[in-house]
């Protein structure tokens, strides 16, 4: 059965959110967007298809440890510092599950700035709860360098039901993001898994970021087909090809 992504993101957060603490099971070096330190963490709102953390996410209780912000930061800060690298970034779960999570971030962004001012700090996000709550967004908007990339699932109800598991209902919270990020004047840009947006699909977002006031470009994300996501996808209905 589908689940209300509302309901499920004030449970998740519950789970991983502490005393202002967050749940992350692994800290490390990445090749994206040129080269990162990335904290992964557990807990989404969304169950989605093609996620490639989704065992954690669907049983984030028995995963990671508890960090504060600002030893996720200093952490982060070591790892690019010995790289060499001037970006770091979450991943593995959705940073923003609500307001008991939101300071947490918050407190993140805020450390890096204090300790390490030119780092830019990449938020990857389903976009769900800065569309629910647009205040979200312009609490964001104080912080610089941030991007903020949104990650959409699909443009109509069915399919955003299909490949996150939530009600589709809902799909529509992560485009008003845009609209609420755009409002903001935060630095963000949309992406989509490109073998799940059809030709037709992509020209349907860009006329509506068009619409909205919002440069239309949209970052086309492969899908890496890792066993557990190629099984996820079959149990789903999805053609693996």
């Amino acid at each position: 059965m589908p689940f209300q992504p509302i309901k499920r993101a004030a449970e998740v957060e519950r789970i991983v959110v502490k005393g202002g603490k967050r749940k992350y099971y692994r800290f490390r070096a990445a090749a994206f967007y040129g080269g990162l330190a990335t904290a992964d963490a557990v807990g989404c709102c969304f169950l989605c298809a093609y996620c490639w953390n989704l065992g954690r996410n669907l049983h984030p209780e028995g995963v990671g440890e508890f960090y504060s912000g600002t030893e996720v930061a200093r952490i982060l800060l070591d790892i690019a510092r010995k790289k060499g690298f001037r970006q770091v970034r979450i991943s593995g779960a959705e940073p923003i599950l609500g307001r008991e999570s939101f300071p947490h971030l918050l407190e993140i962004l805020e450390t890096i700035r204090k300790e390490a001012p030119g780092t830019r700090f990449i938020l990857e996000t389903n976009g769900f709860m800065l569309g629910y709550d647009k205040d979200l967004a312009q609490e964001l908007a104080r912080f610089h360098p941030l991007l903020i990339r949104v990650s959409l699932k699909a443009l109509e109800p069915e399919k955003f039901e299909r490949i996150t598991g939530a009600q589709g209902q809902f799909y529509f919270y992560p485009l008003q993001a845009l609209i609420n990020l755009r409002e903001a004047g935060a630095h963000f840009w949309p992406a989509v898994m490109s073998e799940f947006f059809s030709t037709k699909e992509k020209q349907k977002l860009k006329n509506f970021l068009i619409q909205n006031q919002i440069p239309p470009e949209i970052e086309e994300e492969e899908l890496i087909l890792y066993p557990s996501v190629e099984e996820n996808l079959k149990t789903r209905g999805f053609k693996v090809i």
